[in-house]
């Protein structure tokens, strides 16, 4: 792609953000470090609404690396059914938590080169993991965030990772972790995928893609993401 333009009020789209979602956070329901991990996991092409239905109960029965890693799949897929794909996350959960047993004690590493060597954890869920449970600035680019991102400007980009590196560019690196919640809560609230209401949108002055669609010039639904091979699990967060 060509390029982010130069135009873009970038300080002035945060500071809307920050305004309109002061109290955004991580949707996942999580206690710990390694609660989020499975919720991240299992998020994959699914609401955060229904991974919280069946966290609750799953982490009641076993709250520790070690209750998973004593299970096979088989044994966990009636647990997470409900969540989709549960065949290939149930594989992935309890060999990430037999990994996490055997090389960390139990514990959820704080490296990314760590936790993208576990199964089913791709980049997008590691910055999860990173930015949630221990603080690390990241940018995690779901499908909200790349949409979101991608229609106001931000970013002009055609995957995920591109849109990631645009945004670590432009956006200061103390909001990393704040600007990914933000995003998240303006594509579910009012920059849809398929009817963005952009009359009510606090962001619309500054924004390519309402400027674009109110002049009739297509973007109805803006840009998707190719898909890529670092992809593999993560979050929608919704």
């Amino acid at each position: 792609m060509g390029g982010v333009s130069v135009r873009v009020p970038v300080k002035r789209i945060l500071e809307v953000l920050e305004q309109t979602y002061p109290g955004a956070k991580c949707a996942l329901d999580h206690r710990n470090p390694f609660e989020l991990l499975v919720a991240t996991i299992l998020s994959a092409q699914c609401t955060d609404e229904r991974v919280n239905l069946v966290t609750g109960p799953l982490f009641a029965k076993f709250p520790t690396a070690e209750d998973f890693a004593r299970l096979s799949p088989e044994e966990l897929e009636p647990y997470i059914q409900s969540c989709g794909l549960y065949k290939t996350k149930s594989k992935n959960i309890v060999s990430a938590c037999r990994i996490l047993v055997e090389e960390y004690g139990g514990q959820v590493p704080e490296s990314r080169e760590a936790l993208q060597a576990l199964p089913g954890v791709g980049r997008k869920t590691a910055s999860v993991v990173l930015s949630n449970a221990f603080g690390v600035p990241a940018i995690a680019v779901d499908t909200h965030v790349f949409r979101v991102a991608n229609r106001l400007g931000l970013a002009d980009a055609t995957t995920p990772e591109e849109t990631e590196r645009q945004l670590m560019k432009r956006i200061p690196k103390a909001k990393w972790s704040a600007a990914h919640h933000w995003l998240i809560h303006h594509g579910r609230q009012i920059c849809s995928a398929r009817s963005p209401g952009c009359d009510r949108c606090p962001l619309a002055p500054y924004c390519r893609f309402a400027r674009e669609r109110s002049r009739g010039e297509g973007l109805t639904q803006g840009r998707r993401p190719q898909r890529s091979r670092a992809g593999a699990g993560g979050t929608t967060e919704g």
